[in-house]
């Protein structure tokens, strides 16, 4: 009883030059993904009513830029520590 709220970062690793790396965050509620980041597609996809009305908010705002960085920040300077499990 009750809501589920989830956020699910991933980073996909294709080759360990790191030029092939996708990072991936997306936004769950109630085990349904509404919208979701792709580094390769470069913006915010909504799934929902809900997810689209964000995702056109998120393309236009601060977000899209903070999203953008997390390739570098998040993937990239972690993929060694990956590397090496």
């Amino acid at each position: 009883d009750g809501y589920f709220y989830q956020v699910v970062r991933q980073c996909r690793y294709s080759s360990k030059d790191l030029q092939g790396i996708e990072f991936i965050d997306s936004y769950v509620f109630n085990q349904a993904e509404y919208i979701r980041f792709n580094s390769t597609v470069g913006k915010f996809v909504g799934y929902t009513e809900h997810g689209v009305k964000n995702a056109e908010a998120w393309n236009k705002g601060p977000e899209l830029a903070v999203e953008l960085g997390e390739l570098e920040r998040f993937c990239k300077h972690n993929a060694p520590i990956d590397y090496s499990a």
